[in-house]
């Protein structure tokens, strides 16, 4: 088992290419990409085209393994869900960020930004924020409001937070939780069995960015998304969230 899946119900690794002009549509171009996306992973054989008009190529979604790849607008996304390991995540990561250059014609003058996210979901059936709000705290400047006499419930408790990792802000971090509770199912008590979702996202702008091809700059990224995880936020966020859920 990939050790970030320990205290998650689900762990994924995402890469999102973003770019300044659309990326092409063509039967051709488009067939071709995914063909060679799945010579190297031959799972990923299920096609869509969908209404919005993103092109999506991905394996089962019942297995609990599970990849996917799409060509969108503007963004060159992949998706691994519970990878063996990370390096198994890795691998596809860096085909496509091979590929996309030569075969869907994605310069470096065409990139806005690239995107690694590790993700995290925590399963839970009751108030999301509020659980949110025990397993971190909500900090001394707001403790005020939560220790009011009148205060009954936390309906909305999303926090986010972005820090520049070098001195031109081009690269940066960024840490946000996504709830899923709403008012209505904390005022009535019947709540969902939905997700929490934790993402660290390191994004690195293009433009006046970094002299790196796409795939160092993702080796870099990955690293560095990985050192935050194992010094700050494993420890610190997903492991005291998970230990919330698991005591309710």
């Amino acid at each position: 088992m990939n050790r970030y899946n320990r205290d998650a119900d689900d762990y994924y690794v995402n890469v999102n290419l973003n770019t300044e002009m659309e990326l092409p549509n063509n039967r051709d171009t488009v067939l071709h990409f995914f063909e060679q996306m799945r010579k190297g992973f031959p799972e990923l054989r299920n096609f869509q085209s969908r209404e919005n008009g993103d092109l999506v190529l991905e394996s089962d979604k019942d297995e609990d393994a599970y990849r996917s790849v799409a060509i969108e607008g503007r963004r060159l996304a992949s998706g691994c869900t519970n990878p063996e390991s990370s390096a198994e995540a890795y691998r596809q990561h860096e085909l496509l960020l091979d590929l996309a250059p030569p075969l869907l014609s994605i310069s470096l003058l065409d990139c806005e930004a690239l995107d690694v996210t590790f993700g995290f979901d925590f399963t839970y059936d009751g108030n999301h924020d509020e659980v949110v709000a025990e397993a971190l705290g909500v900090g001394s400047a707001f403790e005020g409001l939560i220790e009011t006499p009148r205060m009954k419930k936390v309906v909305n408790f999303e926090p986010s937070l972005t820090v520049a990792l070098d001195e031109s802000c081009q690269l940066q971090a960024r840490l946000s939780i996504e709830t899923r509770t709403s008012t209505y199912q904390v005022r009535t008590g019947d709540f969902a069995d939905d997700q929490i979702s934790l993402y660290l996202t390191i994004r690195q702008y293009w433009g006046n960015g970094p002299e790196l091809t796409f795939l160092d700059s993702f080796r870099r990224q990955r690293e560095l998304g990985e050192e935050i995880l194992e010094r700050s936020i494993l420890p610190r966020v997903v492991r005291p969230l998970a230990q919330i859920i698991a005591s309710r």
